[in-house]
């Protein structure tokens, strides 16, 4: 049983149902690893204790959707943004409402807490980034500058600075003190999910849907490098607590980088679809994914993942020498200095409209006491949050590592085991002598899996045929360079699978897109929109609001100017092409605002849709 356990990298540890609805947002609280908070279409806040299957608390008093959630760094409260722009803070220890903030005009999309003063940053889908002073229950600065939905931000580690991201593609960093944005990092190409400071260096890494993590020297202002070698988008990045190595949550993998020079130290497979949170514990890294209703928890034993040194996992910049770790305690740039009291207290805004300058009043007292925090299970709040005030809680005490399952043989490496034995085959070895057999063998079990993947999916198999022929159709035409005519064959094939392949590969670069372009997909995308599945609506969206930001201006002031003295052949076809993109942008345009109050992810991409084509009404 030890060997077993002492063997094992990765596991799943828990799944529940945490909410009685589809679950929006999830949050690990980082001091412990152990706490959990969890946001759902129910508009209830619901808490968690790591590998316990009941809930400790439910936080209630929203009434829409929650869907972004925050735990401070002391465990002691967490703050919640809804899908209608409110914003509430619990006070978990006492088990009741502590602040209700309203402001922001759309759904929130991001929240940190400062980590020494009394102060809470949200961002929000109307691309506004809000400071609040919980205290005084009142906004104190609004930080404008993002042209999209802000997707994260992080607090630096003094307190003294505010990094953004957001889905216009860039990364942002606001000095506290003096009101204003230092700096804007450019170079991703896709939205940038989350954003993360090194806990000791001027340092800051960023990760994108465009499948890069990016680290910023926050000295001068410049990337230190990018690695590149992503197969899916970042979902959450996480650096070690020594600093030494950056943990990049990508989909059912965990990356590990080192960034002076670029390189990937090691790669763990790790079934958690898309990972929405990173903490570590007890030298275990925790990750936290879910799907609809259901909240999944796996752990990564660090004690077994390369995390620096020359013998690297993965792909390493020619271009680039090893270069050996540096020394403990040392640094090549310069380190915070964290305050030993209470952060200087930032800038003052000036109120430049009521919703900004809200303060307590009778409504807002209101809404607090339609705030609730029920305790659900007192056994488990007890243990974790009463013990605070006669000794230190953070970390628990009782505090141990996860154990891993005595299951320890991964499916392929069973079958391997199994195949060697039948076919005197030599069971693998990791070394450079083995690598052919390592090769004939791993031929060997995928055609064994595959083969007993097909069985009882003939159906599908003739379908996935029929959708790689067609595939193979368009690809042909997209090598000549003809990017119309290869997305005219595909709507030619009628087949929405085939449409959604092409468009994901075409939204990723803006600069294929042209009027004419436009019109062809148009009507796919009013198909999609329409569709059930859930990634052809997605697909959709995207595709959509790129056309939207791109061309929707061009399209009104092409139909909005004068005509033209004589013949101009050109504007006429310019002019041809928008009048038909105005028609099928109006009958989309009924769809969106349709579906504009569904609930959920799906549901803020419409309304975020509905916004943009305001225009059109």
């Amino acid at each position: 049983m030890a060997a077993a356990v002492a063997t094992k990298t990765a596991w799943k540890l828990q799944e529940i149902t945490a909410h009685s609805s589809n679950v929006s947002s999830l949050v690990l609280g980082k001091s412990s690893g152990r706490l959990l908070a969890t946001g759902g279409d129910d508009c209830r806040v619901n808490i968690w204790s790591i590998n316990k299957p009941n809930c400790i608390m439910s936080l209630t008093g929203h009434t829409t959707p929650v869907e972004s959630v925050k735990i401070n760094t002391n465990e002691e409260l967490i703050v919640a943004g809804s899908q209608s722009g409110s914003i509430r803070i619990w006070d978990l220890e006492a088990a009741k409402i502590l602040r209700t903030l309203m402001g922001h005009k759309a759904n929130i999309c991001s929240l940190d807490f400062h980590p020494f003063g009394g102060f809470v940053a949200s961002g929000s889908m109307d691309t506004n980034i809000k400071l609040w002073d919980v205290r005084r229950k009142g906004c104190v600065f609004r930080y404008k500058g993002h042209t999209q939905a802000v997707r994260c931000l992080r607090f630096s580690p003094d307190g003294k600075w505010l990094a953004s991201s957001a889905d216009d593609h860039t990364v942002k960093l606001w000095d506290l003190a003096a009101g204003k944005i230092m700096f804007e990092f450019t170079g991703h190409t896709g939205p940038v999910n989350v954003v993360e400071f090194h806990p000791n260096e001027y340092l800051l890494a960023s990760g994108s849907s465009d499948r890069t993590v990016r680290f910023w020297d926050l000295e001068k202002f410049q990337v230190v490098s990018c690695i590149e070698e992503e197969a899916t988008p970042v979902r959450c990045v996480l650096f070690n607590p020594d600093g030494c190595c950056l943990y990049a949550g990508c989909h059912d993998t965990l990356r590990v980088y080192g960034w002076e020079p670029e390189r990937c130290f090691d790669v763990v497979l790790v079934n958690w679809g898309k990972v929405a949170d990173l903490s570590i514990c007890n030298n275990q890294l925790i990750g936290v994914s879910f799907t609809q209703s259901t909240v999944s928890s796996f752990v990564v034993d660090l004690s077994r993942v390369t995390k620096c040194g020359p013998g690297t996992r993965g792909l390493i910049r020619d271009d680039k020498p090893l270069t050996q770790p540096l020394p403990a305690g040392s640094s090549l740039r310069r380190i915070y200095d964290r305050p030993t009291t209470t952060c200087s207290k930032p800038q003052r805004m000036k109120h430049n409209s009521e919703s900004e300058r809200r303060s307590p009043s009778s409504e807002d007292d209101r809404e607090d006491k339609e705030s609730t925090a029920e305790i659900q299970n007192t056994e488990d709040y007890n243990e974790i949050f009463q013990p605070k005030n006669p000794i230190t809680r953070t970390p628990p005490n009782k505090s141990e590592p996860f154990p891993a399952p005595p299951e320890d043989e991964p499916m392929v490496a069973k079958e391997a085991s199994r195949l060697s034995q039948v076919a005197d085959i030599p069971t693998p070895l990791p070394s450079q002598e083995n690598a052919v057999n390592n090769q004939n063998l791993a031929e060997i079990v995928d055609e064994e899996a595959m083969s007993q993947i097909r069985k009882g999916h003939e159906t599908m198999c003739v379908v996935l045929t029929s959708r790689h022929k067609n595939l193979d159709t368009v690809r042909a035409v997209w090598s000549t360079g003809d990017i119309k005519t290869s997305v005219d064959s595909a709507v030619a094939i009628n087949d929405l699978s085939v449409m959604v392949d092409l468009l994901n590969i075409v939204n990723q670069k803006a600069s294929l897109w042209k009027l004419d372009l436009c019109t062809v997909i148009l009507p796919q995308i009013e198909k999609l929109l329409q569709s059930k599945y859930e990634s052809y609506v997605q697909t959709g969206c995207t595709s959509l609001k790129l056309i939207l930001q791109r061309f929707l201006p061009l399209i009104t002031d092409i139909l909005a100017a004068p005509p033209s003295v004589g013949v101009d052949i050109s504007r006429e076809e310019r002019l041809h092409k928008c009048r038909l993109c105005y028609k099928q942008l109006k009958n989309i345009s009924n769809i969106i605002k349709n579906k504009s109050g569904l609930s959920g992810r799906h549901g803020s991409a419409f309304r975020e849709l509905h916004l943009l084509m305001a225009v059109l009404e």
